[in-house]
């Protein structure tokens, strides 16, 4: 009988054991407050935590290139032509500052508010309000982390070649609204596909704009492209857009920045009001 007593006695811890290991570690909170794990009750071990990817992440903080404080800004963009904005695809300083600007919205990234908020930078977004009138709220999670809002048209269309009531439409029809949402009212312009003549920099200048700005590099698909040279040079403008590559185009411009030596830096700092 004691013999039987001992084999039953196994097969009931055994069973315990499985039972324990069956129901699986327990979530708790770490202490950034991001929901991680920690070792199974049934025995010391090693806590594991969920790698950046399992939390539905496309990035972790290492991945997001540190920079050294952004210099004093000075105030270098000055007006253009009489009733006319000034067009720049570089800002012409110095320092050594370059600016990301992000176009459009038509793609609304899941990620990119808590990809900007955790990069500690600031950008420009050129908004296209038809983009943005399904989902306004979208982009104030944005603006809190350091982006400011700027004007792209209503509906994005070529400007050049067209009327100045057409162009004046879309400029100051896009700035309104854009003020409407986020309190602020646009001073900057960028022309869809950057292209512009005489009539849009009048039409910018009617509708209360302070400057209207190009690019020196483009990024898409987590490549930078350059129009001159390789590297990025002080002063320069970035663009990248809403695309369902946000996290890989943004995190190229940010080591693009790194490498060049230089450090992120808002456009609108760079502005004569």
């Amino acid at each position: 009988m004691s013999i039987l007593r001992c084999l039953v006695a196994g097969v009931v811890l055994l069973t315990a054991g499985c039972a324990a290991q069956t129901a699986g570690p327990r979530p708790v909170a770490s202490e950034s407050g991001v929901p991680g794990v920690v070792a199974s009750p049934v025995g010391p071990g090693p806590a594991v935590s969920l790698a950046p990817a399992a939390k539905g992440k496309g990035w972790s903080q290492a991945d997001i290139p540190v920079f050294p404080p952004a210099p004093v800004p000075e105030r270098v963009v000055g007006p253009g032509e009489p009733g006319e904005v000034i067009y720049l695809k570089q800002v012409p300083t110095q320092q050594k500052v370059a600016f990301i600007t992000i176009d459009d919205g038509y793609v609304k990234h899941k990620e990119a508010a808590g990809l900007l908020a955790a990069a500690h930078v600031p950008v420009t977004l050129f908004l296209t309000t038809d983009a943005v009138k399904e989902d306004p709220d979208y982009f104030r999670p944005l603006i809190d982390a350091g982006a400011v809002v700027e004007a792209h048209t209503i509906s994005h269309p070529e400007l050049r070649g067209k009327s100045y009531a057409f162009q004046k439409h879309q400029i100051c029809g896009s700035a309104d609204q854009l003020g409407k949402w986020y309190t602020r009212r646009p001073v900057l312009f960028r022309p869809p596909f950057g292209d512009k003549d005489e009539t849009t920099l009048r039409a910018a200048h009617d509708c209360g704009m302070t400057a209207a700005f190009m690019w020196k590099e483009t990024v898409n698909k987590g490549k930078v492209r350059y129009q001159e040279g390789h590297r990025v040079q002080p002063g320069d403008i970035i663009l990248m857009h809403f695309r369902t590559s946000f996290v890989e185009d943004f995190l190229a411009a940010l080591r693009a920045i790194r490498k060049a030596g230089l450090t992120p830096a808002l456009l609108e700092d760079y502005v004569a009001g």
